[in-house]
Formats: C-alpha cells, sequence, structure tokens
C-alpha cells in the first residue's frame, strides 16, 4: 500500500504514453521490503553490541553485511532502470472473457535482468503478476491480462513493474500507463433463436430455385463457403487452385440480420447480444448474410472481414465516437 501511495504522489500519470517508453532514474523508486528492514534492524543491533564489547570481528560483519546491502541496492535499481516498454498487439474478446495486452520490455544494455515482475493496477489492486528475465541486448514478450466486462473499447490498466533482484532486501518499482485499447465484442446469446432466414433459404444455404441451378465454374473468391468448392476440378487441376461452384440466383441475399426486426420487449444488450450469436452463426454455416443496425447497411456477405465489421459495429452501438 505504501509503495503504491508513494508511486502516486511522486510520479502521477495523467495521460496514456504512446509509442516506446525510456525507464529513466526519475521513474524508478526504491524501498527496502519487510526482509530489507529485519535485516537493518539486525544490523543495527550487530552495530551496538559490537561498541558495548569491542568486538572486531563484530565491527568487520557489520559492515560486511552492510556493504552487501549497499551493492544490493544498487543492482535491485540497475535491474529495472534504464528498460525500453513498447506496447505489442492486442486481439479483440467476447464481454465475459479475459483481454490480452502483449507489451515488450527491450533490454539495450549488455547485462542481463532477473525475475521482473509486471502486473495491473485496477482500483488501486495488483492484477495477477507476470514474471520474465531479459538477457542482455534482447527483448522480453509479457502479456498481462485483465477481464473484459462491458463491450466496447477497453483501455489497458496502469502497469507496475517490479523487481527485488538480488537479496530480495529492496524492491525497485515503477508505472507505465501504455496507450493501448482491446476491442470487447457483445457476449453471444447463450440459447439464441435459429437464424432469420427467408422462406426461400434452407439451413444449408442453398436456395429452393436458384440455389440448386447450377450454372459453372469459377475461381474461388474470399468469403465463399466450403459447400461450394469444386472439390472434383480442384483434384483434377494441375497446380492445385481453389475453383467454386456457381448458381444461378441463389440465398446469399436472402438471410439479413436487422436490428429493428427484433422484439421490442428486448433491452438493447439482450439484442445485440443475439445479434452478435447470429453473426457467429451465419459464419459458422457459410451463409452470406446482410448486417443491418440503425442506420448502417452491410451488404451480404461472409468471411473474416464482413464478420469483423458487423462484431465492432455491436461493439460500440450506443457509443460515443
Amino acid at each position: 500500500m505504501f509503495t503504491q501511495w508513494t508511486g502516486k504522489c511522486l510520479f502521477r500519470l495523467s495521460t496514456a504514453e504512446t509509442g516506446t517508453v525510456f525507464l529513466k532514474q526519475r521513474r524508478i523508486f526504491i524501498m527496502p521490503t519487510r526482509a530489507g528492514l529485519i535485516f537493518g534492524l539486525m544490523l543495527m543491533v550487530l552495530f551496538i553490541c559490537s561498541i558495548n564489547y569491542n568486538l572486531s570481528l563484530g565491527f568487520a560483519l557489520t559492515f560486511l553485511l552492510a556493504s552487501c546491502a549497499i551493492v544490493g541496492m544498487h543492482l535491485t535499481f540497475r535491474n529495472l532502470a534504464y528498460l525500453h516498454l513498447s506496447p505489442g498487439r492486442t486481439s479483440p474478446v467476447y464481454a465475459g472473457e479475459i483481454a490480452q495486452f502483449s507489451v515488450q520490455l527491450d533490454n539495450r544494455r549488455s547485462y542481463e535482468r532477473y525475475a521482473i515482475r509486471l502486473a495491473f493496477i485496477t482500483d488501486g489492486a495488483v492484477g495477477i503478476p507476470h514474471f520474465t528475465d531479459i538477457p542482455s541486448h534482447a527483448s522480453s514478450d509479457v502479456t498481462p491480462s485483465t477481464p473484459a466486462s462491458e463491450r466496447g473499447w477497453l483501455t489497458a490498466p496502469r502497469i507496475r513493474l517490479q523487481t527485488t533482484f538480488p537479496l530480495g532486501l529492496l524492491q525497485a518499482w515503477a508505472y507505465w500507463q501504455p496507450a493501448m485499447q482491446v476491442l470487447v465484442y457483445p457476449r453471444p446469446e447463450a440459447d439464441s433463436p435459429p437464424l432469420p432466414l427467408s422462406a426461400g433459404t434452407q439451413t444449408d444455404g442453398r436456395g429452393n430455385a436458384g440455389y440448386d441451378d447450377f450454372a459453372g465454374i469459377r475461381a474461388y473468391q474470399s468469403g465463399d463457403s466450403m459447400r461450394q468448392l469444386a472439390w472434383r476440378q480442384i483434384a483434377r487441376s494441375n497446380d492445385g487452385a481453389l475453383v467454386s461452384k456457381q448458381f444461378e440466383g441463389g440465398a446469399a441475399s436472402e438471410l439479413v440480420l436487422d436490428y429493428s426486426k427484433l422484439p421490442p420487449t428486448m433491452d438493447v444488450e439482450h439484442k445485440l447480444a443475439r445479434m452478435t450469436s447470429w453473426v457467429l452463426m451465419a459464419e459458422a454455416q457459410g451463409l452470406p448474410y446482410a448486417f443491418h443496425l440503425a442506420h448502417l447497411y452491410l451488404p451480404p456477405s461472409i468471411g473474416p472481414a464482413h464478420q469483423a465489421a458487423c462484431l465492432q459495429v455491436l461493439a460500440l452501438y450506443g457509443h460515443a465516437p
């Protein structure tokens, strides 16, 4: 608690820090640990006893231990100072999951760093710690995590880096507020109803009229269903190029995920959860689908890019741009 209070009072991070951050001397704080306080008390007792009984070996032992503590203090400070911190990549998650933020610790010095402890600080509490060693002239990737309870953009909490290497008598720490965000999608509805397919659409993506009318073979396009691949022609080709079957008409535009068509008795979050579930179901079944939410309309498509665009709209619905 004292170290957290000291860090807040002596070094306040008002805004997120973009790019690579250098841990210079003024950003490092150092204090004795509980073991260090006991060690200091022991040195005082040894020193007093050596004076009272005029013990030459007592003085030698006291000064030797004190010298080790001073050297340890320098090594503890050096183990954390002069690191370069860089934000890494993030991946979207669903509400209720754990968001992970990848960060990189770069050691550009000729000595190694040991047992560096890294953890998020949320609401004054320290999260799950991650420990790492960094060789000289090398870097280490660490992935701290935090719960993602609500949809939208989740900003990375403040990070606390700490070390007690080598003796555990002192602890050095520093704070870093990286400019990182993770997009949190709405949590999919657990038991959502079937997809709102139109009368002319079957659950396997075939239409009663058009989709059964084979029209020929064309080159594979991103987003084509696995059911559309012409496996016989692919096996016969020399280069193994992917080709798809082409049908006249079809059900590509008959599946529309429309937010306004949901029951008015459902609240906003429930509607978004159902829409999220339907997007995942359509992708799993290989059904091209259109997406309609408020004033935004996305034409029928399928694939990772279309799915990500729909989920992002759902995640940010009602949030300020």
